[in-house]
């Protein structure tokens, strides 16, 4: 039996990391085989690469590159991780995947969502979530809600992507409302300025009535 493959996506500040982990944990804990990966990043390969696109003292970056550097990482986890879990019948969490691409280079860095997309299709073979979470936050939030305050990192600087001014970080947010109002059978909207559990608890209900499962 295939396992069933889930992300989350969101603008900086959203939660959806520490979301991710708590529902790993619902799932896992409700008896389902469940592997938490993260994009980029989730293989050796990757983690490398991560470190190269989120280092901000690496402000030449292209828009070029840095699309390229995320596919590549992309299409190592999709092929290393990704497609063997789910071959074993493993469910696979992913704190972001190809919908970022479309978000932030796509739309925010100007890059064009059909090219973006194309590549996608290249970088993930077959590898399309069966459902996405997008935790919807405004931007000035998110802002609020610093690095010191996420996914359990305690006390960090910025990465190269957070030091981005609102303008970049609205682009993005309004590029992933648009990939959920074209693709509203896959994804699901959540109010990220919701209490952490009331957000959580809203994930586990939509998970279980799109797939007929329970998770106490």
């Amino acid at each position: 039996m295939k396992g069933r493959f889930i992300t989350f996506e969101g603008i900086e500040g959203s939660g959806k990391s520490t979301v991710a982990k708590a529902f790993h944990e619902a799932l896992g804990g409700a008896g389902h085989r469940v592997l938490l990966a993260r994009e980029p990043g989730g293989t050796e390969l990757s983690e490398a690469i991560r470190d190269l696109l989120l280092d901000p003292a690496r402000s030449d970056v292209t828009p070029e590159t840095e699309l390229l550097l995320y596919l590549a990482s992309r299409a190592q986890l999709v092929r290393q991780v990704i497609v063997p879990a789910l071959v074993e019948g493993v469910n696979v969490i992913c704190d972001r995947f190809m919908d970022a691409s479309v978000a932030y280079q796509g739309w925010a860095r100007g890059l064009g969502e059909d090219l973006v997309e194309r590549l996608n299709a290249f970088a993930v073979g077959g590898a399309v979530p069966d459902v996405t979470y997008l935790l919807d936050l405004p931007v000035d939030e998110g802002f609020r809600r610093g690095p010191e305050h996420r996914e359990g990192e305690g006390v960090r600087r910025k990465d190269r992507l957070e030091r981005e001014d609102r303008f970049f970080h609205e682009r993005v947010r309004e590029g992933y409302l648009r990939l959920a109002g074209r693709e509203h059978e896959r994804f699901a909207v959540v109010d990220a300025s919701l209490p952490f559990d009331e957000v959580v608890a809203r994930i586990i209900r939509n998970f279980e009535e799109r797939f007929d499962v329970s998770i106490p």
